[in-house]
């Protein structure tokens, strides 16, 4: 193996540097055979999703609550955490990331639940360096909550997360439905729990409270004007809590409950996604459901599908992106050369059609004249079709023809739905967010369990980036309405450095190749002096070895904004945005190629060794594993058909 590795490597070698012509159409080739090769038979893809360990933690809290105490795949879950430790001591949220304490804090208790010795190196480490971020005092409002379920943390000192929020009307300023959809999936189970305030009882030796620092346990550091507000609003909750002087309580929880459950219908859990699953299981349990009670046992179920278990470790994915993986592997397999009635493209777009939504989700509280349309990211999420997913999908559809005229009527009609959808769902600022129309209430971001980073759901560039280059594809032009006020909207975002900022990519690289690749595919002239400023930025920030980067530390620290180790993700963003810029054949362009084509592996495929997935920035990271691969292919596909097309 090492022998073809060098073979494979010095091939590579060669070709880029005398022939780079061949070399390209290698890689292309090579590229497009290993995503051909790892499609489901089924026609679509999926590759891992990736988080850090709190879904590992937080798998042991919930199996551990539910009654689980022995389960093998715990045990499993904590040989996986223990192997993610920083050589130094605590876990960090992404690779190359410092020690975070309420990832830390969860992963040592744990770690200590299931045994581990308090002694021994590792929770030694992980102890020092917890109480030196600030121990059980600095912890995020969802870690404070999940300890205080075991009496690890008072209960008087998490945030009040109140049941009677699921009573206000729709255009109260704090409705459920004004905050972001994941939001509203993981607070409404969580305010169950806040309210029933349910225990389980663990033994003596596996309390934490060596983890308070000599600080005051409460922790109220907040200034501005909002957050005192929510605070006192708080303290008089707790108040009335005590008290038992809140009337609507029984019928705010039996709502919440009635929601919960209806939003297990059509959907891989709630949100099909990792942390609102764990809540309603929790919820449940708090509720009284027996662990024989079919609708436990099947969320239980959807918990246990995101595991990966290998040999003597587990570890949890956030969610499954099948729509997402299959629908950009399509558009980057069609960008390469695969002609528009491939088969195999065809077999992937008939899968994605069956996966259109076609019911109402929470998106209508918001949009009362849209019609169901679109897709969702997962398997099967009924309730939340999101923009981004539905944009890449219009795109995809757009490159894929079908021989069969029944299919391709019925594409077309998806379509249809799909523009008609997303057309109502642009906010007023002429941006998309994700889930919902107008979700943008900045003073929701000061509550007390806000600190997740994520209560609102605004306008992004990157989501209308991508919006354009779809409208694009369907033959919209800049006269549109709807194109004129996204453009707008980008325009206004742009920063002073010539750069937008990115949402759901990491970071400023992310946001402004989607920007300047839904600017050029619409008609704007790139030659502009506000667009050869973005591609100066990106220029600027070329790494040595040709390939550019950028750690999640960039949403906090403006001076790691563009800087990082090289990946092959985030190279192929970089270089898509120069080509959005009409920059073909500049060295910097032609370093960024050279990168790709020397780090291609064996198979085909690349490999991201730092994450390039956002999924709350500040708080919660991903990397999507196909990431590597297709965003590779698709812009060395742009690059050649550019530079080889005589």
């Amino acid at each position: 193996m090492a022998a073809a590795n060098w073979n494979h490597d010095r091939l590579s070698q060669v070709l880029v540097e005398r022939r780079p012509s061949l070399g390209l159409i290698h890689a292309i080739e090579s590229a497009r055979s290993y995503l051909q090769w790892i499609q489901h038979e089924d026609g679509h893809w999926c590759g891992e999703l990736e988080g850090d360990t709190i879904l590992e933690s937080e798998y042991i809290i919930a199996m551990y609550f539910l009654g689980h105490k022995n389960q093998d795949r715990m045990r499993k879950a904590a040989t996986y955490i223990r192997r993610k430790a920083l050589p130094d001591g605590g876990w960090s949220i992404y690779p190359g990331g410092p020690p975070e304490v309420s990832a830390s804090t969860k992963a040592y208790f744990v770690l200590k639940l299931l045994g581990d010795d308090p002694e021994s190196l590792h929770m030694k480490k992980a102890r020092s360096v917890i109480r030196n971020l600030g121990g059980l005092n600095a912890i995020n409002s969802f870690s404070r909550i999940y300890l205080a379920l075991f009496g690890q943390y008072p209960w008087n000192l998490c945030p009040s997360v109140p049941p009677e929020l699921i009573l206000f009307p729709k255009w109260f300023p704090f409705s459920i439905h004004e905050m972001s959809a994941w939001s509203r999936a993981i607070v409404i189970p969580l305010s169950i729990i806040c309210s029933l305030k349910p225990s389980c009882r663990i033994p003596e030796e596996c309390s934490i409270d060596e983890l308070w620092t000599d600080d005051s346990r409460e922790k109220n550091d907040n200034i501005e004007l909002w957050a005192k507000f929510f605070s006192r609003v708080d303290r008089m909750l707790k108040f009335l809590e005590h008290v038992d002087a809140l009337p609507l309580r029984q019928d705010a929880v039996k709502q919440c409950e009635r929601w919960m459950l209806q939003h297990f219908e059509k959907s891989d859990g709630i949100g099909a996604i990792f942390p609102p699953i764990v809540n309603s299981l929790i919820a449940l349990r708090s509720l009284g459901y027996q662990e024989d009670h079919p609708i436990l046992q099947t969320q239980v179920q959807e918990l246990e599908e995101l595991g990966i278990e290998e040999n003597d470790s587990l570890r949890l994915c956030p969610c499954y992106s099948p729509v997402w993986d299959t629908v950009l592997a399509a558009t980057s397999l069609r960008e390469s050369g695969c002609p528009a009635d491939d088969l195999l493209l065809q077999k992937s777009v008939s899968w994605v059609l069956d996966h259109e939504v076609r019911e109402i989700g929470d998106w209508k509280a918001k949009n009362p004249e849209g019609e169901p349309g679109g897709w969702y990211f997962e398997y099967a999420n009924e309730f939340y079709p999101d923009i981004d997913d539905t944009f890449q999908v219009l795109i995809a559809l757009s490159q894929i023809d079908f021989s069969d005229a029944r299919k391709q009527k019925e594409k077309e009609d998806a379509i249809a739905r799909a523009i008609r959808w997303l057309f109502t769902m642009q906010n007023k600022d002429g941006g998309w967010g994700s889930f919902d129309r107008g979700c943008d209430n900045q003073i929701l971001t000061h509550v007390p369990f806000a600190d997740h980073n994520a209560m609102i759901d605004p306008s992004t560039a990157d989501i209308t980036g991508r919006g354009l280059e779809a409208l694009a594809a369907l033959n919209y032009t800049k006269e549109h309405p709807v194109v004129r006020r996204a453009i707008a909207f980008l325009l206004r975002q742009q920063e002073e450095d010539g750069t937008w900022l990115g949402r759901w990519g990491c970071n400023y690289i992310y946001g402004t190749w989607l920007a300047l690749r839904g600017l050029e595919k619409i008609g704007e002239n790139m030659q502009a002096r506000r667009f050869q400023k973005a591609a100066h930025w990106i220029r600027s920030i070329q790494n040595p070895d040709g390939g550019w980067g950028e750690l999640p530390c960039s949403y906090e620290d403006p001076k790691s904004k563009g800087h990082g180790p090289s990946t092959p993700s985030q190279t192929a963003w970089a270089l898509m945005g120069l080509m959005a810029t009409g920059d073909y054949v500049s060295a910097t362009v032609l370093r960024g190629i050279q990168y790709l084509l020397r780090n291609q592996t064996l198979d085909g495929s690349w490999e991201d060794d730092f994450w390039t997935g956002t999924g709350f920035p500040e708080v919660f990271y991903l990397k999507y594993h196909l990431y590597a691969t297709y965003f590779p292919l698709m812009a060395l596909s742009v690059y050649k058909k550019n530079q080889l097309s005589d």
